[in-house]
């Protein structure tokens, strides 16, 4: 079987990735795959097009100034889906990029489509279902409130959890060999992750620096570590150059993949708290069950068209499917230091509340069922009538 997959950033190079492995398993590896896709999916047997960072932007105001480079990736991408043949395409995530890709392919030919991460409607543009069900056959949700929503628009709709309720979690062992590894005192840590783009960790390290800079004075002894991205560590690094607390930088490059994500394991788990991008890195600390601050902003403009659109009152995954909102968060024009940090230093002090709503959205997520990944790859198939 032949599986054209396009994956457009980092949560969805691991969402691809995991449905890959699922789908090797169940086809006894009988199956190629080629598309788009980043280091996660190319350790799955693919071979990207391009590299995937390139389409790692977000925003409005962000995409304008790439956009004619984005067209001509999207109109190669879309030529080497139909020349390729495929018995299924598989969109992941990226919906200005790949439902872009999606319409060529639709218009020329009746290739199924699969997309892989449900928009967003419950939250703004509830619109995109009807828009998406024109190039879409069939779509994976990972939140267990969407399927109705995407049906109702017309497409086929499968909730398979999301991976992260299935990726190994580091003991207290691995955590304690993580600090004395890295020669960490007897202080706190404090994980720090300003995003996977590079134009978010632009925007969002000088604020988490300024952030710590109080915090710092109040605990002096912190230890800081930033899990990084391959695409952003040097990025990283500058931006971190002034910051009041030299931090721990985890740089994945030259590393195996693998290493990299129990090393990054140990590190959730090693944390007493984290000040993170809004993403579906909450889901990870959730995993890891490490207590957080949300805290994001984009481009000015980007910021006032998306606050009117929005139809929530948080963006924060775990605040969303545990149905609370006990994760503190600082979106747009809340994300100032001055606000963050007493939030932070409270956090570090004990996050009572935070760990009912981490165990309770990994429960609603998948976590003790069969993983995400291979029940992701078992709706593929059921889809296109294999059995399997």
């Amino acid at each position: 079987m032949r599986i054209f997959l396009i994956a457009g950033e980092a949560s969805g190079d691991r969402l691809g990735a995991a449905l890959m492995a699922g789908l090797s398993e169940l086809l006894e590896d009988q199956v190629e795959f080629l598309g788009v896709g980043g280091p996660l999916m190319q350790a799955e047997g693919m071979q990207s097009l391009f590299p995937m960072d390139e389409l790692s932007v977000m925003g409005l105001a962000e995409i304008l100034p790439k956009y004619r480079q984005l067209k001509r990736r999207i109109a190669e991408t879309a030529e080497a889906a139909l020349a390729a043949k495929p018995d299924v395409m598989i969109t992941i995530d990226s919906p200005d990029f790949c439902l872009r890709v999606a319409k060529l392919v639709k218009a020329a030919s009746d290739i199924r489509t699969v997309h892989y991460v449900a928009p967003s409607v419950w939250a703004w543009r509830e619109g995109r279902a009807a828009k998406m069900a024109k190039v879409i056959d069939h779509v994976l949700a990972l939140l267990p409130f969407e399927p109705p929503l995407m049906e109702a628009a017309g497409m086929e709709c499968s909730f398979v959890g999301h991976p992260v309720v299935s990726e190994p979690q580091a003991s207290a062992s691995e955590a304690t060999l993580f600090r004395a590894k890295h020669r960490m005192g007897q202080g706190k840590t404090l994980l720090v992750l300003p995003g996977s783009r590079r134009g978010e960790v632009s925007r969002l390290t000088p604020t988490f620096g300024a952030v710590l800079t109080d915090v710092v004075a109040a605990q002096p002894d912190l230890n800081v570590v930033i899990p990084t991205t391959a695409n952003v560590t040097d990025l990283v690094n500058e931006q971190v150059a002034q910051w009041p607390v030299k931090p721990f930088v985890m740089d994945p490059r030259g590393m195996d993949p693998a290493i990299y994500k129990l090393e990054k394991a140990a590190a959730f788990a090693a944390a007493d708290a984290a000040l993170a991008a809004s993403g579906t890195v909450s889901l990870e600390l959730a995993a890891a069950a490490t207590p957080m601050v949300i805290a994001y902003d984009m481009n000015w403009l980007s910021r006032i068209i998306i606050s009117r659109m929005l139809k929530i009152d948080t963006v924060t995954l775990v605040n969303l499917v545990s149905d609370t909102r006990t994760i503190p968060e600082f979106i747009g024009k809340n994300c100032q230091p001055e606000l963050i940090a007493p939030a932070v230093l409270k956090v570090l002090d004990g996050a009572r509340g935070q760990q009912e709503a981490m165990e309770l959205t990994m429960q609603r997520l998948g976590r003790g069922g069969q993983r995400p990944g291979l029940r992701a790859a078992h709706a593929v198939l059921r889809g296109m009538g294999v059995q399997v």
